[in-house]
């Protein structure tokens, strides 16, 4: 037993069955291969909550979709507090927040969904650097 150590998973993500290692996926294909083992977990042992920090971000716009719609079903046991820059998520979400980080202060205020989401559409580019960025969104899902 000592000479084994680690999870080693191997994934197909077409019906060819063409099995790959999760150092041979793309982002997003480890973030979803990542969101399905956690999905699996908490069917069979649930915690109370859980946390993620922008999940969504190396996902492509149709994974992004229907890991929202994931989370707003499984959402109806379990509460779910997510960070996103991403609108499908905030779509999706039961009541959303705006965190404003202005002179090394973070301040919360609770926001509608319209307003997070146009938020999000005037958000700075990605490639910007962080300190310029002074508002994030944080979505909350029940």
């Amino acid at each position: 037993i000592q000479q084994y150590k680690g999870v080693d998973i191997k994934v197909a993500f077409t019906s060819s069955g063409r099995q790959q290692r999760m150092h041979q996926l793309s982002g997003g294909q480890q973030s979803l291969v990542a969101l399905a083992l956690i999905f699996a977990i908490q069917r069979c042992d649930p915690a109370p909550f859980y946390v993620f920090d922008e999940i969504d971000s190396a996902l492509d716009d149709t994974h992004r979709l229907s890991v929202a719609k994931m989370i707003r079903q499984q959402s109806e046991h379990i509460q779910f507090i997510l960070t996103t820059h991403r609108p499908e998520m905030v779509q999706y979400s039961h009541k959303q927040y705006l965190i404003e980080y202005k002179n090394k202060v973070s301040n919360i205020a609770s926001c509608t969904r319209q307003d997070a989401l146009a938020l999000l559409e005037e958000e700075p580019p990605e490639d910007e650097p962080q300190q310029q960025k002074e508002k994030k969104t944080k979505a909350k899902t029940r």
